[in-house]
């Protein structure tokens, strides 16, 4: 019987919903936000503060007491002031010793201290377990209940089992929290918030100059030159045409520089023989930002796409139109349909419209809520196979609408060449070596080398 019974009870759910008690240094706004975050959570919370006297600010079903008091009544104390005033819980080393340690803090400025404030915790208080937690979460988005753009919670720290209690909390809270490792992986964490979109900068940096080229380059030859030569002035140009061919040379060239460095990383590969060593760091940097590189085309791309259908509202479009039609009836002539340029203007439209299409599917499937719902083969046929055939047909776009202009001496202006002469060098450059290297004779020892195999194996060493 007793058996039995004692079988029964270790079968039953545990029904008890009472959380651990949780102990939070400090009554700033984070720590506050974070209090009233957890008691919704169903933690009771106690606040350890130099004044016992219970605030306004304070979640109202929060306990606040002394320091030492508030530390012996939990296992968890999060530590939410910043590194400047740790000092003064080293008096507390003894009611602290064995407790798990939170630490919350950030810095001004990237590398402001030799180590991380977690790993200074550390050392003031070698009897507790640091674990870093929380500093990638504001307490707006804590109060307000918007976490859409904050849910990732980095936590390291050496001891597993209080990092494993944090991680408990942060999913309690609706956080997601990730695993970074060791102690030693809070220098990382804590430069995070202070990194203003880190693998941002090289694309945008990018983007910019080449915009402002281009930009000064349609400038030079269709105002500069036409005001000297022909005595036209189209200043207005600045507006709307200008803007309509850098966009979608931009959009063209950045979907091209996507692709490129895998063409590079596929040539060293090959000619190194093995997969196993390093690529040069200018080409791992260039790697990691290929995604923001692909976004930004497709701004650029819908800013054309934007430009393009305000076109026939412009007043210099519609002054041509007229003109054509006054000129036809002055002359008493109906200018026969083109139908070699009916069948260019159709296919160009078609192949920019099909371009684009696939390229703002290449966009959605970059979004992690996408991604992270597809497995590894879908993710890479999306990105790769109809990457290519977005370049292509893009490509192929510009050719047609632009080809016209390769042969045309008109269209060098003081020796330049046209602007979408220009824009096809590197998406052409691209496609060109991409099929020389899915030949059979090329893609199967590049195969072969990326699923290990080796011309040297010393290289592996």
């Amino acid at each position: 019987m007793n058996k039995n019974s004692s079988n029964m009870m270790a079968l039953a759910p545990n029904t008890s919903n009472k959380r651990e008690t949780v102990c939070i240094f400090g009554t700033g706004d984070f720590g506050r936000a974070l209090g009233h975050k957890m008691i919704q959570s169903g933690y009771p919370v106690v606040y350890g503060s130099r004044s016992t006297q219970i605030s306004n600010l304070i979640p109202k079903d929060a306990e606040v007491l002394g320091h030492a008091e508030a530390a012996q009544k939990a296992a968890i104390i999060i530590i939410a002031i910043q590194r400047q005033h740790y000092n003064f819980l080293i008096p507390l080393a003894e009611v602290l010793r064995g407790k798990v340690l939170v630490d919350i803090s950030n810095n001004l400025k990237l590398n402001q201290y030799p180590e991380s404030n977690a790993e200074h915790l550390a050392q003031l208080l070698p009897g507790s377990k640091v674990v870093k937690a929380f500093n990638t979460v504001s307490a707006w988005a804590l109060q307000s209940g918007t976490l859409d753009a904050s849910r990732q919670v980095f936590v390291c720290g050496d001891d597993v089992e209080a990092k494993q209690m944090v991680m408990n909390i942060v999913r309690a809270l609706g956080l997601t929290p990730l695993d970074k490792g060791s102690l030693l992986a809070a220098q990382e964490i804590e430069n995070y918030p202070l990194q203003l979109f880190p693998m941002w900068k090289f694309p945008i940096f990018l983007s910019l100059g080449l915009t402002a080229f281009f930009f000064l380059y349609c400038v030079v030859l269709d105002i500069i030159y036409t005001y000297i030569y022909e005595k036209n002035d189209f200043s207005f140009f600045i507006a709307i045409t200008i803007p309509n061919r850098v966009c979608p040379v931009m959009a063209l060239i950045l979907l091209a520089l996507v692709y490129l460095p895998g063409i590079f990383a596929a040539i060293i590969q090959l000619y190194r023989g093995t997969k196993y060593r390093r690529f040069p760091d200018w080409l791992d940097k260039w790697m990691l930002c290929r995604k923001q590189l692909g976004l930004i085309a497709l701004g650029f791309a819908s800013l054309h796409v934007v430009f393009t259908l305000v076109t026939p509202m412009r007043a210099f479009a519609s002054w041509r139109t007229g003109k054509g039609i006054i000129s036809q009836v002055l002359n008493n002539k109906t200018e026969p349909l083109d139908h070699t340029n009916a069948w260019l203007s159709d296919s160009y439209l078609a192949l920019g419209i099909l371009g684009f299409f696939l390229f703002v599917l290449l966009g959605i499937t970059s979004l992690p809520s996408v991604s992270n719902n597809v497995n590894w083969r879908e993710f890479r046929f999306v990105q790769s196979k109809l990457g290519y055939l977005a370049l292509i047909l893009c490509t192929a776009h510009t050719l047609v609408y632009g080809g016209k202009w390769f042969l045309s001496p008109s269209a060098y202006k003081w020796y330049l060449p046209n602007i979408y002469i220009l824009s096809l060098i590197v998406p052409c450059a691209v496609l060109v070596v991409k099929f020389v290297l899915i030949l059979p004779c090329v893609d199967k020892p590049l195969t072969q080398i990326r699923q290990g195999w080796e011309r040297n194996p010393k290289y592996s060493k």
